[in-house]
């Protein structure tokens, strides 16, 4: 194995077990302060499962680092109901406080996670950035914009077409043309796409997305095929304020039409340009409401890591079509603006599941450990912003998975306290005990899956 691929991997560890350790730490902090909020005796905090690797009593609590970065605990007193204690200790324990306190303690996790991501958001937007929301049109798989030389482009497809298979494979996002296109090894594949109300189908054969740099790259990198239509317009969304292209008057709405004197069609073919001339004048004409602009943008120098090696390429601060975009005039403005993006993206992510339940999109996008840390690695590269930015995202996802009524999750026994408030009594030992044996194997049925769809992307 190369140095250039350890270096590679052990990055991505690294920031994965960063990321990872402050959702946790969040997380479970917000089951902490609220339980000694309410007089509940915390005996153990810990981040991490099973072996003690360091430990520390303060007070009553035993503050802990265990060997699985893979979760953390919050151990209560009293926090079984058949627990025996003692009438004079009854005060601090769990399962003797009033139901809404017991159910703002279990809460207060996910709530936490919300509260992360809500002040990152805040945050990103006090300086002036624009913050996008994706929506599910951005992740539909219908051609938004297409290279006229490229495979799909010669053989006839058009922009607004819908792909629903690739060979016999159902596709519903954009990732699955990726995934389907990367897999065909070059060989021809027949593509089946709805236009309008007509279902056409096509035969097509990727390329080799830079053939040039495939030819010159290490014999163990897989040569990356493309058929043209992954990409996005070339169209402005929002302009970064103080970067490159704010300064050169580049606009929202405007669309790209060349950039020294390549016309340009797709998004990606863009920034490929851009990233390849730092501190470069580029010329670059827009379509500005049908009126043809000239504007010259010298693109900002940003060293990144890529496969372990370090490079310097272009940046103009702009976001593409496609998404949902919030901005803040003020840190005021922040404050408020933050609340509307934290519940954009939780509505993001709750369509996005109920959408995976129905069938809509594939349960192939879930993601377990080994992708969460590839991500990571990849914002990590890319720099600081992006890794926050991440973590706000990837900290909803945990808050709102927590709450599904999964016994063993969060969620599970609030949907427990919801009976007991229906039935006016806890729900008796055995039937919790049958829901948490149910629920232990849900939920161990799901990161197997998740571990396979991980294995999956990596031999892909």
């Amino acid at each position: 194995m190369s140095p250039d691929i350890i270096y590679m991997v052990v990055q991505k560890i690294w920031w994965f077990s960063v990321v990872l350790g402050v959702l946790v730490t969040f997380h479970e902090f917000g089951h902490f302060i609220v339980a000694r909020w309410a007089g509940v005796r915390v005996l153990k905090f810990s981040l991490g499962f099973g072996p003690k690797v360091l430990s520390r009593q303060i007070g009553d609590t035993e503050y802990l680092l265990s060997a699985i970065p893979l979760g953390g605990y919050v151990k209560m007193f009293g926090e079984d109901a058949g627990e025996t204690v003692a009438p004079e200790e009854r005060e601090r324990s769990f399962s003797h406080k009033p139901l809404w306190k017991r159910t703002l303690i279990v809460a207060a996790g996910p709530g936490f996670n919300f509260f992360l991501s809500y002040l990152i958001f805040s945050a990103w937007l006090a300086v002036g950035a624009p913050l996008p929301i994706p929506t599910f049109a951005e992740f539909s798989p219908t051609i938004d914009a297409i290279r006229a030389d490229s495979p799909a482009g010669q053989t006839g497809l058009q922009v607004g077409d819908r792909i629903t298979r690739i060979d016999e494979r159902e596709i519903t996002t954009k990732n699955e043309i990726h995934a389907a296109v990367a897999e065909s090894g070059g060989r021809s594949l027949t593509v089946e796409v709805r236009r309008g109300n007509t279902l056409k189908t096509f035969l097509i054969t990727p390329e080799l997305y830079d053939p040039e740099n495939v030819e010159q790259a290490d014999t163990q990198v897989r040569p990356y095929y493309v058929i043209g239509i992954e990409e996005a317009a070339p169209i402005v969304t929002a302009v970064m304020p103080d970067m490159p292209a704010a300064e050169a008057g580049l606009q929202e709405r405007d669309r790209i039409l060349e950039i020294q004197g390549e016309t340009i069609q797709t998004w990606s073919q863009m920034t490929r340009i851009i990233k390849a001339h730092p501190n470069d004048p580029l010329t670059v004409q827009v379509d500005r409401e049908g009126a043809i602009l000239t504007l010259t943008i010298v693109p900002d120098s940003h060293e990144v890591t890529d496969n372990g090696t370090r490079i310097t390429i272009g940046k103009i601060g702009i976001m593409g079509s496609g998404r949902s975009v919030i901005r803040a005039s003020s840190p005021l403005m922040a404050v408020i603006q933050g609340v509307k993006a934290t519940w954009g993206w939780c509505e993001l992510t709750v369509v996005g599941i109920y959408k995976m339940l129905t069938g809509e999109i594939s349960s192939k996008n879930i993601g377990g450990p080994i992708m969460i840390a590839s991500a990571s690695g990849t914002a990590a590269e890319r720099g600081l912003p992006d890794v926050m930015f991440f973590v706000a995202v990837l900290s909803i996802n945990l808050g709102i998975l927590n709450l599904l009524p999964i016994p063993v999750l969060d969620g599970g026994h609030l949907f427990f306290f919801a009976c007991e408030a229906i039935l006016g009594r806890p729900l008796a030992e055995r039937q919790r005990e049958f829901t948490q044996q149910v629920g232990i194997v849900l939920l161990f049925g799901i990161m197997i899956f998740a571990f396979f769809n991980d294995i999956q992307r990596l031999l892909q």
